[in-house]
């Protein structure tokens, strides 16, 4: 049985596992991310892989690395949560465990995991929509993972969907991770309990009275409960998102979408009404195959088993 270990990095908290070549993770470690310090970051990492790797025989290690990450899969040119900037992590990394390391974006970690073990199973055309305080993505074409040329494809909660609309944290304007993500959500909530309170009354009972304080448990606990201002946020996010596959179906026609992230797990508040709108907008609709839509199955993990493949594939 092959073993590797995938290391999924974010923000906050470094995942990592074992996983064997049927995906099944045999032992699974968690550990706060030191953000602000690069060498810090590599050391944390390059720890666990250590204490993973006692007594085993490891192939390789693979890094799901929140960021642009160039087309060596080994340098994470920018990250927004993290202190990298031109970081050779692979090379640091690889310096400190003594096993071979690839690094690769989270979110093609994340859709490269579902397509083999998870909900794309059997699927060679595949987009991958990341739904969490931003959108992240990866795309599957003809069975392979796309990175682009520069290794910094599938940036899709990127993408303008209105010219000069909300500011965006890349420095634009107008990204559709602004209207159709978690922090979209929450916005879209307080906005319409601000000019519609007595719309929203569940919602502000559940954040104590205050708009400022709504954030997405209350949205999706309000909505659950019947809340026309919170049902009324869902229904512009799945809009949003339903537009957005559209969208990419005109330009890249995929087989089926996997809808993954903290945001899918209140999916039953969005999805069909998200599907509905993928239909009616979907350029020759009527007239072509419409891809199917499901939800990931791989959950917190499918990040780091997508990683431990892509090592084991090097």
């Amino acid at each position: 049985m092959a073993l590797t270990i995938g290391v999924d990095i974010g923000g906050t908290k470094v995942a990592a596992g074992v996983v064997d070549d049927d995906g099944e993770i045999v032992e699974h470690m968690l550990r706060p991310t030191p953000a602000r310090e690069p060498d810090q970051v590599a050391a944390t990492i390059a720890g666990v892989v250590k204490e993973l790797a006692h007594g085993r025989e490891i192939e390789a290690v693979g890094l799901g690395a929140a960021g642009f990450v160039d087309e060596t899969r080994s340098l994470v040119r920018f990250a927004p949560n993290l202190a990298w900037r031109e970081e050779p992590l692979r090379e640091k990394v690889a310096s400190l465990v003594g096993l071979p390391v690839v690094v690769e974006n989270d979110a093609n970690a994340m859709a490269w995991g579902e397509v083999r073990y998870g909900a794309g199973r059997g699927e060679s055309h595949v987009v991958c929509i990341t739904l969490g305080t931003g959108i992240g993505g990866g795309i599957v074409l003809d069975g392979n993972l796309y990175r682009g040329r520069w290794g910094m494809g599938a940036e899709l909660g990127h993408m303008q969907v209105v010219p000069e609309g909300r500011p965006c944290g890349c420095d634009q304007r107008g990204c559709w991770e602004q209207y159709a993500s978690g922090r979209a959500l929450v916005r879209d909530a307080r906005e319409i309990a601000t000019a519609h309170p007595e719309r929203a009354a569940l919602m502000l009972e559940l954040a104590g009275g205050t708009v400022d304080d709504i954030e997405g448990e209350e949205v999706t606990e309000a909505a659950r409960k019947g809340d026309p201002a919170a049902l009324e946020a869902f229904g512009l996010l799945a809009d949003w998102l339903g537009q957005g596959m559209a969208d990419m179906a005109a330009v890249l026609d995929p087989g089926c979408f996997i809808i993954g992230g903290g945001v899918s797990r209140a999916a039953d508040l969005f999805i069909e009404r998200a599907r509905e709108t993928f239909v009616r907008t979907l350029t020759g609709g009527g007239h072509r195959p419409v891809a199917d839509i499901r939800l990931a199955e791989l959950g917190a993990s499918a990040g780091l088993v997508g990683a431990a493949d892509l090592a084991r594939l090097r």
